[in-house]
């Protein structure tokens, strides 16, 4: 079977060293194997297991819920019900994410016709007394 070493899946991950480091230390990687001297080797395995992590991570969770889902893992089938209701939860938070970013993109979307207008115009004049011009300033000052 395969070894990686830290470096190796820092690399493949986009991460440092030290952060897989950190990972170790706050309990998120009791599945890594070490050698005699307390080199870590990472399987393939491992390397989907911090896929997981990061995806988890880049939901905002915080590093003590994903020891929550680590732990969970550990117990088996017996938690099965936990780890579906954390992914569950997940989902919701993404989708909400998600539709913030949409309104957000409205409005960027808004601001740059507007300014390709005011720019093609080569003036901003141009949005006074417009229709376009007012709906954006409706649109900004309810979403920033």
């Amino acid at each position: 079977m395969k070894t990686y070493s830290i470096s190796e899946v820092a690399k493949e991950l986009n991460l440092t060293p030290y952060a897989l480091r950190y990972y170790d230390k706050e309990g998120l990687m009791p599945f890594v194997e070490r050698t005699s001297s307390g080199t870590r080797l990472f399987k393939e395995s491992d390397i989907d297991a911090l896929k997981i992590i990061e995806c988890l991570k880049s939901t905002g969770m915080p590093i003590k819920e994903i020891k929550n889902f680590i732990d969970w893992c550990s117990g088996g089938d017996s938690t099965l019900q936990q780890r579906y209701d954390m992914f569950m939860e997940r989902k919701a938070t993404v989708e909400a994410q998600m539709e913030e970013l949409k309104k957000t993109m409205e409005v960027i979307e808004h601001k740059c016709l507007y300014y390709k207008t005011a720019l093609d115009a080569g003036t901003e004049n141009i949005h006074k007394n417009n229709k376009i011009g007012s709906l954006i300033t409706n649109l900004t000052e309810k979403h920033l």
